[in-house]
């Protein structure tokens, strides 16, 4: 079977940029990828982080799954520890009833950000540990209800929104394989324990009512130039952002720079290269061949890209060099 594409979208904000601008172009690019044939366009996450604009995350997907017409629009994820179930489970089944089966519910088990703002979330501190259970509760209130069913999610009930375990970690590719879930690693930044989470995802696999054999989704950074010196080039965009996320520093969106001309210690390289370890800079043929070669070794079922350049054209236009390139992959 083909290989599929999707995006994995931060609501980015670049520096001298509000919110707003971030927002439009994130429709004008999940526009793009729905008209080139990506299968979907999942959103993040994320809290008191200047630079990145996604923290309300059903409303952006509400926002972007009634701009778009066949692109699978969901979560990825909604970090669990910051919300009720109950409540969850009313925001995807409301975003189904409106969108139909185009939402996905991707589910992870940080809380996105720092303790600080998990406390000013008002949630509890232990939630986390709950995860699991909690995860089969929202599960619960999305199927069709039973007649002496006290607790019911209106609307939500009956639509059976697809549900996703997000992960980084041995746990998460645990549970994924003991719900007979799909699973979605975050290899665009946690790509160190990559290959021993698949292995236990698909060796302790338990088939389900949802599914009946493993679905794995590699997430990873791309940066594509018409020259691989452009690429390098693109990249230190992102380079420049997990600089000021190790440092603690607001996390614009900076225009890139000579890599010659990044400031950043010897151990601040070496952070942010492990960081990057999948990213894939180049030409086309050379993101044809990384993609390949991470296809062959790990039977990956679908890619989930991050595309963390400044320039907006060329963002869309590394849209359709993807496209180009799965038409080539095996």
């Amino acid at each position: 079977m083909s290989v599929e594409f999707s995006l994995l979208e931060l609501a980015s904000v670049r520096i001298n940029e509000t919110p707003c601008d971030s927002f439009s172009h994130a429709l004008s690019y999940a526009q793009a990828a729905d008209s080139l044939g990506f299968k979907r366009f999942w959103l993040a996450e994320h809290h008191n982080m200047q630079g990145i604009a996604s923290s309300a995350t059903a409303v952006l997907i509400g926002h972007i799954a009634g701009n778009t017409q066949q692109i699978r629009v969901g979560s990825g994820g909604i970090m669990l520890p910051n919300h009720s179930p109950l409540v969850v489970a009313e925001q995807f089944g409301t975003l189904a009833s409106l969108y139909g089966d185009r939402i996905d519910l991707g589910l992870g088990r940080a809380p996105g950000t720092d303790p600080v703002t998990s406390r000013a979330l008002k949630r509890d501190e232990h939630a986390a540990e709950n995860f699991a259970q909690e995860v089969q509760v929202i599960q619960q209130l999305l199927q069709p209800s039973q007649p002496q069913q006290r607790l019911r999610a209106v609307p939500g009930e009956g639509t059976e929104v697809p549900i996703w375990i997000l992960g980084s970690s041995l746990y998460s590719a645990g549970l994924a394989a003991q719900l007979g879930l799909p699973y979605s690693f975050a290899g665009h930044f946690a790509p160190a324990h990559m290959r021993a989470a698949l292995k236990r995802y698909r060796s302790e696999f338990r088939p389900s009512a949802r599914l009946e054999k493993p679905y794995f989704i590699l997430g990873l950074p791309v940066v594509w130039g018409e020259t691989e010196a452009k690429a390098h080039h693109y990249a230190t965009t992102s380079v420049q952002r997990i600089l000021a996320l190790f440092r603690g520093e607001p996390m614009w969106m900076r225009p890139p720079i000579d890599p010659s001309q990044l400031d950043w210690s010897a151990s601040e390289k070496y952070n942010v290269e492990a960081f990057l370890d999948l990213a894939q800079v180049g030409d086309e043929l050379q993101i044809l061949d990384g993609l390949q070669q991470l296809r062959d070794e790990l039977a990956v079922d679908e890619f989930m890209f991050t595309i963390d350049v400044y320039d907006k054209d060329l963002r869309i236009k590394t849209l359709s060099t993807l496209a180009q390139i799965k038409t080539h992959l095996r």
